[in-house]
């Protein structure tokens, strides 16, 4: 549970904030002023010795907890052996990908180790143009796919490319099902899925004839942990097969049990073709993959792609240690069971504070987007940062806010959380959203 004993920021916080400022260009998010020691589990200690709940899992990355024994022991035992050795083959290179291909849906038969979301985005985007005779790709308003130029390029936000000159061409961008904020102005509930009809739209008058794929995350993170609405997904699958194309699934922070299934494909009838992996895939040590069809894969020959660091052992023993520990124990079930304690609870939250607009959530990911008002809908960007600031002085870590307006708060908690951590955590985000609220 917290334990605070310092003023927030403590002493040494403070020190390590200004040499930040000094000698850091402070283009990072800004997050609460929590300045990290160590971290165990859902338990995060900074440098005074304060203690804080984790929300926030080094976004979304720590799915197995922080520093979990297995996983360390692992990592320590690879460091004594071979960090790096580019790409000839190691025994823990091969048995991740075929591990990989093992828990993955049966369509998917390859596994292409490298190290970053961004490098896993680059990487699918290749394969495709590479594999199809077209090269434009479609992507979505709102997403988020990686800092790189290609990555940012099908990225839907303008936050990644403001001020960084052209983009890469050969992308398509067309309206994402952001329910709560229609684009067209419509309800979900009567709007026949219009945002699929416009892809037709957009379609015609943007691309040049040469599409070959369509990329999008399970659920757009950054814009607001946004989920489509049920059904979607199988209807753009359809499209995107009637239309000979490639299906490149962004799962890159949503995977690994977080959603409360292995892989958050599995919660829709789909068949992705190429599949990015990040984040929770290293629960720690940077790593990432694409998974895909052998149809895909084996157009590449030798040379084509490769990474300096993809694959290397210590990444790779890293994986398989979380995955271990997610199959063992059971934390993909814990991670569906505790993500409907934390429905009930947000629920009454928003019974309570007609502030909390809107809850979004799938296993142990949460966006809730903060208004000024149920009627109007306005964004709350200063309410949303006052909840994480009043939060953080409770011991509480959240994520600084997200979503497209800057009014929602991101729950990513662990996937070892446990009940009576659960219910702590909501006691305080609770008292969070009460102080916020009155200051308005």
């Amino acid at each position: 549970m917290p334990k605070i004993v310092t003023e927030l920021p403590g002493p040494k916080a403070v020190e390590y904030l200004a040499k930040s400022r000094a000698f850091e260009p402070q283009s990072m998010s800004d997050q609460v002023p929590l300045v990290w020691e160590k971290a165990e589990g859902c338990v995060i200690t900074d440098v005074d010795g304060n203690e804080f709940l984790d929300w926030s899992s080094g976004v979304l990355v720590t799915n197995v907890g922080h520093c979990h024994p297995y996983y360390v022991e692992e990592i320590k035992d690879q460091a004594e052996k071979l960090f790096n050795c580019y790409d000839f083959l190691t025994t823990a290179r091969a048995d991740l990908a075929e591990k990989l291909v093992e828990i993955s849906p049966d369509h998917l038969e390859k596994a292409f180790l490298v190290t970053t979301g961004s490098d896993a985005t680059e990487a699918a985007i290749r394969m495709a143009r590479r594999a199809h005779e077209g090269f434009e790709i479609l992507a979505f308003h709102g997403s988020f796919h990686g800092r790189t130029y290609g990555a940012a390029s099908a990225g839907g936000s303008r936050g990644v490319k403001m001020g960084f000159g052209p983009m890469t061409p050969g992308f398509l961008h067309t309206p994402f099902p952001y329910c709560y904020r229609c684009p067209f102005g419509l309800s979900c509930e009567t709007c026949g899925y219009k945002c699929l009809e416009y892809i037709d739209w957009t379609v015609e008058r943007e691309s040049c004839g040469e599409l070959c794929a369509v990329i999008t995350e399970s659920y757009q993170g950054g814009a607001g942990s946004i989920i489509p609405p049920p059904g979607w997904y199988e209807k753009l699958d359809a499209w995107i097969k009637s239309n000979g194309l490639y299906l490149i699934f962004d799962e890159v922070q949503s995977s690994f049990g977080r959603t409360g299934k292995m892989f958050c494909m599995e919660h829709w009838d789909i068949k992705p073709d190429l599949v990015t992996l990040g984040k929770g895939l290293g629960s720690g040590v940077p790593c990432s993959a694409v998974l895909g069809t052998s149809e895909i894969m084996d157009v590449l020959p030798p040379g084509s792609m490769g990474s300096t660091n993809g694959g290397n052992p210590l990444s790779s023993r890293a994986a398989l240690a979380a995955i271990r520990i997610i199959e063992e124990e059971k934390l993909v079930d814990n991670a569906a069971a505790m993500g409907a304690i934390f429905q009930e609870r947000f629920e009454a939250v928003a019974a309570k504070y007609e502030q909390l607009g809107d809850i979004r959530g799938m296993g142990l990911v949460f966006g809730l987007e903060m208004i000024t008002d149920a009627k109007s809908k306005q964004p709350n960007p200063p309410l949303c940062r006052r909840i994480v600031d009043e939060a953080y002085q409770r011991g509480l870590c959240i994520i600084a806010p997200i979503g497209m307006f800057g009014n929602v708060i991101r729950v990513a908690p662990p996937l070892v959380i446990n009940a009576a951590q659960v219910h702590e955590t909501m006691d305080i985000f609770e008292a969070a959203v009460a102080a916020a609220v009155k200051a308005e």
